[in-house]
């Protein structure tokens, strides 16, 4: 559960031999500058004197960082910038400019390590997570006693107490006790969430203000977190279409500034345009600046820290794929129930129509409904309040019309019009029907007493969410239902919905998504779980909703939403976005530096040294302090 330990690039073997390549060429400029005398010339000629041997043995530690993978590569005419560093190194030494040899040595392998580290530390960042988890659990043995074990222990069915301040150490049910849980570290939401008994909690969430007694439901190592974690990795480590693409631009690109350096080497003086040796260090020159360090680097960094950042905040992005092709849909479709809903229904409406106070009507619907599982009755019972229920007799269920109870002797009915035959519908039920409610009847001994109005509650931040994502370049929003067309178009209207697609199966809300698809370059499907997975794998991209210890979603979804909150997908879009702006803006970063000071290399006015603190090490940590900006991007 604790993870696999990152080494830091820090202490590795390539970077103590920076540091020693480091300090070797500072203090051969510190002897070159104490010991030159002002009318000596060409103090940069490698020559058998402390200050040259200081270089000389900078470059070769230094160099010694990817001298070998340089051989590899020239040997398997596989061209990379270990090969193109290689050779600068030497060309540097051969033309007597042992500082510069030095220099390009250790400020090559700094900028290595300058972008390892990014790259450790982003993917880091999410084993924060598993830290949090204690390392102690106290189970509670049968005869009520005590025991304190592992973590890594735990198994399936014990019983583990966890006290208030503690963190949960196992993905369970509370079975006894309250209290309030914050699930930040999985949902990234801070607010707690109350807790009872029946209640799941998972790992790694912290237990505020009350005991808690919890089952545990999986062993440990196959907790929700542990799988989350398993899966940002994975996405980690899979290469976007973007990262493809560099990386076969770049084998090209290699061999291809290697021979135009060859070129600009031999040319110009066979023309008799210059001397050999001054074309030899332009040439050199260049082949520094073409390095594809930073090119290369530009995607992988940037999609790491993207989707680093997202899973931090509670959104689980599985992909760089994933990630720019979200930041590049235009269209999105939306499940209604449970995603733009609640997904439970509450009473809205309770209208009387022949005497009685509406509480009173309230509680004897919720007399016979409280022995019903409906989710109606459910509603009802809820609203009523069960401690102010009465008893109810002669309990009879009319499957598809409602149900018959005896209250206080009278003969009670809750159910639809066809329970009451020969009565027409009261007007009053066809407004509320108008409103995209569900209307039950309650009878009293064959005349209808009242009605019940309800609806599945709309999520209060789903209109501005909705209008967040028009803004961020969402221009077609679909709603689809297998609900009636009346309920989803009172939704659809209060949403702003462009288009509401209503009483659908499983498999017409499938059509609909490729319909939408073949319309559009991208559209993204957004659904709260398993029952909606044939129209996610439909979509361009598939977003479950609330996908907190929910292994159907988080298996079935391209990007999951940890906790039940629409306002992360905005976050996600968002975040999306700003990573496909930053991954187009380093590489033309990369490519318009390196054009530019190849031209001044060609030209004679871009020194060797000037070409390994800019365009290698320069463009390498530019576009790496730029892509680490999505690290601290919050929600």
């Amino acid at each position: 559960m604790n993870g696999r330990t990152r080494r830091s690039p820090w202490t590795t073997a390539e970077a103590y031999r920076t540091y020693v390549a480091g300090a070797l060429w500072l203090v051969g400029i510190l002897i070159v500058v104490l010991t030159r005398a002002p009318d000596q010339a060409g103090w940069l000629r490698l020559r058998l004197d402390t200050a040259g041997l200081v270089f000389l043995a900078a470059a070769l530690i230094g160099g010694w960082n990817f001298f070998p993978k340089g051989v590899r590569s020239a040997r398997t005419l596989k061209l990379d910038m270990n090969f193109l560093m290689t050779v600068a190194i030497i060309g540097a030494l051969l033309i007597g400019e042992p500082l510069e040899a030095a220099a390009i040595a250790f400020l090559f392998s700094l900028a290595e390590l300058l972008e390892g580290s990014a790259i450790v530390r982003a993917r880091s960042s999410i084993d924060e997570l598993v830290r949090l988890t204690p390392e102690q659990a106290t189970v509670v043995e049968p005869d009520g006693s005590e025991r304190t074990v592992p973590v890594s222990k735990l198994k399936k069915g014990w019983l583990v107490r966890v006290r208030p301040g503690e963190k949960v150490p196992i993905d369970g049910q509370v079975v006894d006790g309250e209290s309030s849980v914050n699930e930040a570290n999985l949902t990234g939401e801070s607010v707690p969430v109350p807790k009872g008994i029946g209640d799941p909690v998972y790992a790694s969430t912290l237990n505020q203000d009350g005991f808690l007694e919890v089952e545990a439901v999986t062993d440990a190592g196959d907790t929700a977190l542990d799988r989350i974690v398993q899966l940002v990795r994975e996405a980690q480590s899979r290469r976007s279409p973007t990262e493809e693409f560099v990386e076969k631009f770049a084998r090209y690109y290699t061999p291809a500034v290697t021979g135009l350096a060859a070129l600009t080497m031999l040319a110009p003086p066979l023309l008799g345009l210059g001397s050999a040796l001054t074309w030899f260090v332009r040439g050199l020159t260049l082949l520094v600046i073409a390095c594809p360090c930073a090119l290369v680097i530009a995607t992988p960094v940037t999609v790491v820290s993207a989707i680093t950042s997202a899973a931090r905040n509670g959104v689980l992005i599985k992909g760089g794929e994933y990630l720019e092709a979200f930041g590049g849909v235009c269209a999105m479709a939306f499940d209604k129930t449970g995603t733009l809903t609640y997904g439970r229904l509450e009473v809205t409406d309770v209208v009387p129509l022949s005497g009685g106070s509406e509480e009173d009507l309230l509680r004897l619907a919720a007399a016979v409904e409280a022995r019903s599982e409906h989710p109606i009755a459910r509603a009802i019972v809820a609203r009523a309040g069960r401690s102010t229920i009465r008893p109810a007799t002669d309990f009879r269920a009319r499957p598809g019309r409602g149900v018959v109870a005896r209250v206080d002797g009278a003969e009670v009915s809750v159910g639809t019009l066809e329970m009451f035959p020969g009565l027409p519908a009261p007007a009053r039920m066809s407004e509320l029907e108008r409103e995209g409610k569900t209307v039950v009847l309650v009878g009293r001994d064959g005349e209808v007493a009242a009605l019940i109005a309800l609806a599945d509650a709309l999520r209060p931040e789903a209109p501005e969410v909705l209008r967040q994502l028009r803004r961020l370049g969402i221009h077609e929003q679909v709603m689809l239902t297998g609900d009636h067309e009346w309920v989803a178009r009172a939704i659809g209207d209060r949403l702003g919905i462009d288009r509401v697609l209503a009483s659908l199966l499983p498999e017409e809300k499938v059509d609909a998504v490729r319909e939408l698809v073949a319309d559009h370059r991208g559209v993204a499907m957004v659904g709260d779980g398993v029952n909606d997975a044939p129209a996610l794998a439909a979509s361009s991209i598939g977003i479950a909703m609330g996908g907190a210890g929910s292994p159907a979603a988080i298996e079935t979804a391209d990007i999951v939403l940890m906790a039940d909150d629409l306002h992360m997908l905005p976050y996600s879009r968002h975040i999306s976005r700003l990573a496909r702006r930053l991954v187009r803006f380093n590489i033309g970063l990369a490519l318009g530096l390196k054009l530019v000071l190849a031209v001044g290399a060609i030209g004679g006015v871009v020194s060797l040294l000037v070409a390994v603190l800019v365009g290698d090490m320069g463009a390498s940590l530019a576009v790496t302090l730029n892509a680490m900006r999505l690290a601290r991007l919050r929600q």
